[in-house]
């Protein structure tokens, strides 16, 4: 029949891109959004699960009866299960158990085996989604991992699909693009292609708190990632398939704003998208208030918000964990660092001498404190009494050498509005807590400061 598509696979792609109307009013800067959550599986990942398998089969890895096995947040499984429905492979997908249940009975649905993993796991743990995907393609005849994160098909998918069909449907009159940053697969693709096709065109990504890329790409530092609740963006490694050297700017979200944004997108847009999809549209709103440029900004909508009614969209799931502006019990970082005892905040600068740092220490009675840069003052690490006394035993210089050596990245990065509550999980992980505003640190935050203020709210 005339106009038919042969299969659903066609269908993919053709996505339309909407001007905001009400959530982007008061900046200078024209924000419209490609709505990649219309795709038939649900989110942009059906261009990179098409291509993956296309790829794949091209090279021989996947074949007649094989399995498709993928460790996903759930939409590059969702595309990858539409794949195999039309190309008769099984399919195994191994997800982290903060994801929504809609996620994985989607994946159910299509005839999927699904595998549960614990989220708050070092990557390299042998129980994190990662390693376990591993594991079941060893185990697994005729198995081929998909890999997203490591798998060129990936942002290759962006920068011959998604990228050319922006480009063609605004006839070139984009000059920035805004993504959420997870496997780096959407930023690179259409990164690449759009500064190829636009001298100084401006990419933009957005990164929750929790994450590790935000510190990265400032500072150059692995910093310790923590749990966050949003799903589909940022990273506790770094995937091979992200390029962060043609990100132009980097906006960090906390996931109260990416939920409250998501929706208001339904309520004042219209726009039926999710938690990634809210992310991405507060971060381009970030970085349009501070560029005051008036320029034409595309943000992508990764996924839509079927996949999150019981959790972004359920006032009860919202309230529960602090979300809805209501007050919560335990308060913000902000509301900590305002009763801390008031003195100066302590630091370091790069190139001082471990004498002067001992003193400093031993004369503010602190035993960790921030290293900054020296130049632009940018936070480059912590240096704490452990790493001078490790430094002492082994004698191996002099108190006169620099401190760079001994600078560590054993802290964790939040802001003011970041909710005390998560403080716990992140002390499990990291010795101490740097509070930036922008790229200015605020405040330092330790166990005794938490255990303190705790212990004051309870009299």
């Amino acid at each position: 029949m005339t106009g038919a598509k042969n299969n659903i696979l066609e269908a993919v792609g053709g996505t339309p891109i909407v001007k905001l109307q009400k959530l982007a009013r008061h900046v200078a800067a024209d924000i419209y959004v490609k709505c990649e959550y219309l795709n038939p599986g649900g989110s942009m990942k059906d261009r990179v699960a098409g291509n993956i398998v296309a790829d794949a089969e091209r090279r021989g890895l996947l074949g007649p009866g094989g399995t498709i096995v993928e460790a996903t947040s759930g939409n590059t499984g969702m595309g990858l299960a539409l794949v195999a429905a039309l190309r008769g492979y099984s399919c195994v997908f191994v997800m982290p158990d903060k994801m929504s249940p809609e996620k994985v009975a989607g994946l159910r649905a299509f005839g999927a085996r699904v595998v549960i993993c614990p989220t708050a796991v070092e990557p390299e743990d042998p129980r994190s989604y990662y390693q376990t995907a591993k594991r079941i393609v060893a185990e697994t005849p005729g198995a081929y991992y998909a890999n997203q994160y490591h798998n060129p098909a990936n942002p290759e998918a962006h920068y011959t699909s998604t990228a050319p069909e922006i480009w063609a449907q605004t006839a070139g009159e984009v000059d920035v693009f805004v993504a959420g940053m997870g496997t780096g697969g959407t930023i690179s693709g259409c990164g690449r292609f759009f500064k190829e096709k636009k001298p100084g065109f401006r990419l933009v990504g957005v990164d929750p708190i929790g994450s590790l890329y935000y510190e990265y790409v400032k500072t150059g530092r692995m910093t310790r990632p923590f749990a966050y609740y949003v799903e589909g963006i940022g990273e506790d490694f770094l995937p091979s398939t992200m390029n962060l050297k043609i990100v132009d700017e980097i906006v960090r979200v906390d996931d109260k704003e990416c939920f409250l944004m998501t929706r208001e997108l339904v309520r004042q847009e219209g726009l039926f998208v999710g938690g990634s999809s809210g992310a991405a549209v507060a971060g381009a709103i970030k970085y349009a208030e501070a560029s005051k440029r008036k320029e034409n900004i595309l943000v992508l909508l990764p996924d839509g918000a079927q996949k999150y009614l019981s959790k972004i969209f359920d006032d009860k799931w919202m309230r529960e964990n602090g979300f809805l502006d209501e007050v919560d019990p335990l308060g913000t970082v902000a509301e900590l660092l305002s009763r801390k005892k008031q003195r100066p905040l302590v630091t370091a600068k790069k190139g001082e001498s471990v004498r002067d740092v001992i003193a400093t220490m031993r004369d503010t009675s602190v035993s960790q404190m921030p290293v900054l840069d020296g130049e632009g003052g940018r936070l480059c690490g912590i240096v704490a009494e452990v790493d001078l006394l490790d430094f002492l035993v082994k004698g191996e210089a002099g108190l006169d050498s620099p401190i760079d050596l001994l600078v560590e990245s054993d802290y964790a990065m939040v802001t003011p509005a970041t909710r005390v509550h998560l403080l716990r999980n992140i002390f499990s992980d990291a010795q101490i807590v740097v509070v930036e505003t922008g790229d200015a640190i605020v405040g330092v935050i330790t166990k005794i400061d938490l255990i303190e203020f705790l212990a004051e709210r309870k009299t």
